[in-house]
């Protein structure tokens, strides 16, 4: 892993589409608007491709915590745009602020954590 600066950004992009609605993804009593969990992924992804550049060959980053607030309802045929902002690194720990908004209206903000892994190491755990 090479140094990751402070400040660092990412983004990520998704048009929501029907199977990203809280109504089809978690509950067919909700309304169909998109769902916490992949305002989650669109941020989190930010996040990743934050740092992507800075990882070696065989290294990626995994989430540990993710603490957001959802301000706003979005329907299907908007496009999110997640962004990620570096603002701690300790070692293999990074922290991001985040933030997801369709257009020009915010509709999440937060915090993530990820900790950088290599692959080989990783997969040895899971055996």
């Amino acid at each position: 892993m090479k140094p990751i600066p402070l400040g660092a950004k990412g983004s990520f992009t998704l048009l929501v589409q029907s199977e990203h609605l809280a109504n089809r993804f978690k509950d067919a009593t909700l309304p169909p608007v998109l769902a916490t969990p992949v305002m989650i992924m669109i941020m989190e992804n930010a996040a990743l491709n934050a740092i992507r550049g800075f990882l070696d060959p065989g290294e990626s980053a995994v989430g540990t915590a993710v603490n957001v607030r959802h301000l706003a309802a979005t329907p299907a045929g908007h496009q999110v745009t997640g962004e990620a902002q570096v603002t701690k690194v300790d070692g293999r720990r990074i922290e991001f602020a985040v933030r997801a908004a369709a257009g020009d209206k915010e509709i999440g903000i937060g915090s993530h954590s990820r900790v950088v892994i290599d692959f080989a190491k990783f997969a040895e755990q899971l055996r």
